[in-house]
């Protein structure tokens, strides 16, 4: 499943324009990343209390794929158990390699089905979810 080109593009400047859940949160430790081949960089922190993410921000620079694509996985992850943090990344993932299509339950995670077909931008796309997978990737998690 994909969005409309012209709603994918809305979606990706809006969450670019204006992201979603920035900063560090006190008292978490904060992964950060870098794609040295475009110079992104993205900074990962998540509160994990009880098995769920109370709370997950970023802060970072970049293009717009991969600053979207954080501000959009803070979205769609707060509030979600690990196994569903996982299995929803999960799903992320394979649609942004193009090893499958993208499902309703990713939401505006859909905009970035496009990333796909161009090969350099995937590892944009992917940059703060291989983030968030080694913040949740602690042993007290």
């Amino acid at each position: 499943m994909q969005l409309p080109e012209a709603v994918a593009k809305q979606i990706i400047a809006d969450h670019q324009r204006r992201p979603r859940h920035t900063g560090a949160l006190d008292g978490v430790p904060g992964v950060t990343l870098d794609n040295p081949g475009c110079g992104d960089q993205v900074t990962v922190w998540a509160d994990v209390q009880g098995g769920r993410i109370g709370q997950l921000t970023f802060s970072g620079k970049g293009c717009a794929i991969s600053q979207s694509s954080a501000s959009l996985m803070t979205v769609a992850l707060t509030g979600k158990t690990l196994p569903e943090a996982r299995a929803l990344a999960g799903q992320f993932r394979a649609m942004v390699m193009g090893d499958a299509e993208g499902t309703p339950d990713l939401g505006d995670l859909l905009a970035l089905a496009g990333v796909s077909r161009l090969h350099a931008r995937r590892k944009c796309a992917l940059l703060p979810w291989r983030a968030l997978e080694q913040a949740l990737d602690t042993p007290d998690r």
